[in-house]
């Protein structure tokens, strides 16, 4: 594609809009808010929440593996992703607003409350599938990395404004905004209905002011049997598109250890040292900021060197930080070094064993960033033009076929030890695994 068919710069900004809008999702839900006090509070213990919770991601990245590809066809076959970006985005807002009704202790109704969160986590997952199948479409094959850099930087930009708003409107204050009862843990159940209401003011300029795929003119049901069809027939072909198989194979592996280190980080801290929401929200907003540095630093590395060797780079980063949390354990960093853990007296982040946990956890947020948003540059690249969203499918299925790997070994390792630490091997396994096998993927010139 030519510069003469680029988006405008509204449309651009308008598609990289949307990781802001979901990011909220994976920030304040699963990651530094929700998540951690649905494991202590509504399941009512660590270890066994953080079990629910990987078992509840593990469903949720199974059903998303199995129909990624199909609806990516589908969508291929019909033209415009918009209508299934509506569709998913509202699964999402309707999952993550049921979690306001998680209360402490919920007993016989958790059931639904692991309902909700696998409905909202496969909402906000298909959408993104979508609104990355637009990536192709709207920039030069040479400026991808920076525009699908700055939509991954836009994202925790987002994510870390909302960490303030549930820090500074509700946490930290003595009265919090619109009379939340804290002895409810409203504070952190209001980051569902939050994310959600987020989610769907953010993805307006999307759908207004970005270009979509024009109608194909077939009807929904030609646009099904076309897809399936089309489909069928790739998987079949898939041995001449190689890179593209090496890549996805790889993938499988890191970005299982890239999603079980954003996702059970938060949990491993507060199982640990006792975090409490307005630690752990500091910790996320420290997290987010070196995010967006590491976002917009990875998007120009990809245009410089290319999307592979930012992929490389970034894994390998993120398995230092996963050594060096794994190091981390009740007054012992650096596998043997004493350090004191945290005491009333402390203060916020003021122990050492604290301290070396931060550290490795702003390397790992500098990481996170490159290693996703290169990964999708590499997938455009890599796409034959009429098969984008088949392919981006294909990519959420490589994200997705075996995510259920990770949750479930660190469910059962959690069940099997009684402890939280286990959760880390898990993840440097996969990241290792996942930075070996891009050895054999070949990007192409752009």
């Amino acid at each position: 594609m030519t510069g003469t068919h680029e988006a405008s710069r509204l449309g651009k900004f308008s598609w990289a809009l949307f990781d802001w809008a979901n990011q909220p999702y994976f920030t304040v839900v699963t990651t530094f808010i929700f998540a951690p006090y649905f494991t202590s509070f509504v399941v009512g213990d660590p270890v066994t929440g953080q079990a629910y919770w990987g078992y509840t991601q593990a469903a949720a990245g199974i059903l998303v593996a199995l129909l990624s590809p199909v609806f990516g066809s589908i969508a291929d076959a019909g033209g415009p992703r918009k209508p299934w970006i509506v569709l998913f985005a509202g699964l999402c807002v309707i999952g993550t607003f049921s979690l306001w009704w998680a209360m402490p202790d919920h007993g016989p109704g958790l059931i639904w409350i692991l309902v909700a969160i696998v409905i909202g986590t496969i909402g906000v997952e298909f959408s993104v599938v979508f609104n990355n199948a637009m990536l192709p479409s709207l920039t030069s094959r040479s400026s991808m990395g920076r525009l699908s850099g700055f939509g991954w930087g836009l994202g925790y930009l987002g994510g870390l404004i909302a960490l303030f708003i549930v820090l500074l409107g509700f946490s930290l204050p003595e009265e919090p905004l619109f009379g939340i009862d804290k002895t409810l843990h409203e504070q952190d159940r209001l980051t569902g209905p939050l994310s959600a209401v987020w989610f769907l003011v953010f993805i307006i300029p999307m759908m207004l002011f970005t270009p979509d795929g024009k109608p194909t003119g077939k009807s929904r049901a030609e646009a099904v049997r076309g897809g399936l069809k089309q489909l069928g027939g790739t998987l079949r072909s898939l041995g001449q598109h190689r890179n593209m198989v090496y890549f996805l194979i790889a993938r499988m592996f890191y970005n299982d250890g890239i999603l079980a280190v954003i996702g059970f980080s938060g949990i491993y801290a507060a199982g640990l040292f006792g975090w409490s929401t307005t630690s752990l929200g500091v910790f996320g907003i420290l997290i987010n900021v070196f995010a967006i540095a590491g976002s917009f630093a990875g998007g120009w590395l990809d245009d410089k060197l290319g999307s592979k060797p930012t992929i490389v780079i970034s894994v390998l980063g993120l398995s230092f930080a996963a050594v060096g949390i794994l190091s981390i354990s009740d007054g012992e960093v650096l596998f043997g070094l004493p350090a004191a853990m945290p005491t009333p007296e402390s203060g916020l982040f003021g122990s050492p064993a604290e301290q070396v946990f931060m550290v490795f956890g702003f390397v790992m947020g500098f990481f996170f960033g490159p290693a996703q948003a290169a990964s999708r540059t590499l997938v455009a690249r890599l796409s034959p033009p009429d098969k984008v969203g088949e392919f981006f499918g294909l990519f959420a299925l490589s994200g997705k076929a075996t995510a259920f790997v990770a949750p479930l070994a660190i469910g059962v390792a959690t069940d099997l030890t009684g402890q939280q630490r286990p959760a880390m091997i898990v993840i440097l396994v996969l990241l290792m695994t996942g930075a070996a096998l891009m050895s054999f993927v070949r990007e192409p010139e752009r």
